[in-house]
């Protein structure tokens, strides 16, 4: 969209733009995804029609050239509608910008433009069933091969597996981890469905069995040896950070939910939102929500200026989102009484899905664990809010 004079009023138009779009295409689907287990192919269309598949990929690459605070936002209200419809944006653009940035220009070339239509999903594929996301367990081997590599191993809870047409692998190769573009019609390739998750359940997670898959040495991407530190670092922290914004998403919609039920469910002779105890449930939702979307837009910001304080803004944002996900997503069952306990009803839906989130792209209590060792640090700075908000708006 062209840009205006004042940037806030430009983010404040885009977010509009986002909440119509959410409220369109996204939020009337949810339970339909939720309850069926996978995010239809039209609400994959939609996003990709919408360039939001490429939002975070360069112009000059066929994307949207979305800055880091513009993708928060984007993130956020699409995580209102329904997380596993922000769990493919987070996986997807994972991928591409682990090839934008570590890819060679063939690979640019060739993947970028069809990640940012759309054309292709790009899933990540790093975890495994006794490794977690630890890469130094991982067992997924590559074996050097004349003019390439044989992949052998199974990775374990890879979302949008079911519909990936290319898989970021990461497999140990004899000197450490290396990454590999894998398409899905690759032979010795097969996923196979995971059922039965708590939460996301639209998130379409599969098993991915890699039996002698061989790949062409132009499959590697980054550097050999040193894919962890650096292909799935640049993957890994964008995927947090798309979490924490989600996070914001599924409390700010915990918090639209309360307040509507709350304005219209009689007892005791009034609306409950005029009882004191509800008012404090939703005057902490409501503070939190506000917390969380200013860490997050500080993270945002950070990032859009290759701050080094990025990381830990990052980090925080998503432990802090993420536990106040939770907790406005327990006071909205709550406040709902018995038909949130029920699937199909959105608080339940919304108690599970934030329930993932403090596991997935750093557990809370790994996140505890990293923040409290860079707070520590002497040389660390810690992330100056006001500072980075400058420049950001709401």
């Amino acid at each position: 969209m062209p840009a205006s004079a004042d940037p806030r009023a430009d983010r404040c138009a885009e977010a509009a733009r986002f909440r119509e779009f959410v409220d369109r295409v996204v939020t009337p689907r949810a339970a339909g995804i939720d309850q069926d287990g996978a995010v239809p192919s039209e609400v994959v269309r939609s996003l990709a029609a919408e360039g939001y598949l490429g939002a975070g990929v360069a112009v000059e690459h066929g994307g949207g050239g979305f800055d880091a605070v513009r993708l928060g936002i984007l993130y956020e209200e699409v995580g209102r509608g329904c997380s596993s419809v922000r769990t493919l944006l987070t996986v997807h653009g994972m991928v591409a910008s682990a090839v934008e940035r570590w890819g060679t220009g063939v690979q640019r070339a060739d993947l970028l433009p069809r990640l940012a239509r759309g054309e292709v999903i790009g899933v990540f594929a790093l975890s495994e069933e006794a490794a977690g996301s630890d890469p130094t367990t991982v067992r997924t081997t590559a074996e050097p091969v004349p003019d390439g590599y044989v992949l052998t191993g199974t990775k374990r809870w890879i979302s949008m597996a079911l519909i990936a047409d290319v898989l970021l692998v990461f497999a140990r190769t004899p000197g450490g981890i290396t990454a590999f573009l894998v398409p899905r019609d690759t032979p010795g390739l097969r996923v196979a469905p995971i059922d039965g998750v708590l939460g996301t359940r639209g998130g379409l997670m599969g098993e991915v069995q890699l039996e002698g898959c061989r790949v062409p040495a132009g499959a590697v991407l980054g550097p050999v040896d040193r894919g962890f530190m650096t292909v799935a670092a640049v993957a890994l922290e964008l995927g947090r950070y798309s979490v924490a914004c989600g996070c914001v998403g599924i409390a700010q919609a915990c918090l639209d939910a309360s307040m509507n039920h709350t304005a219209h469910r009689w007892q005791g002779g009034a609306f409950i939102k005029d009882h004191q105890l509800i008012r404090r449930l939703l005057t902490d939702m409501a503070t939190e929500v506000a917390a969380a979307r200013l860490l997050c837009r500080q993270a945002g910001a950070l990032r859009a200026g290759n701050d080094l304080a990025a990381p830990m803004a990052t980090w925080m944002a998503k432990y802090f989102a993420a536990a106040a996900a939770n907790r406005a997503a327990r006071e909205t069952v709550q406040i709902h009484g018995a038909a949130g306990c029920f699937d199909g009803h959105p608080a339940a839906r919304y108690l599970r899905d934030a329930k993932v989130m403090e596991i997935i792209e750093g557990s809370t209590q790994i996140q505890q664990v990293v923040i409290a060792d860079l707070v520590r640090q002497e040389r660390h700075r810690l992330p100056d809010l006001a500072e980075a908000l400058m420049s950001v708006g709401r």
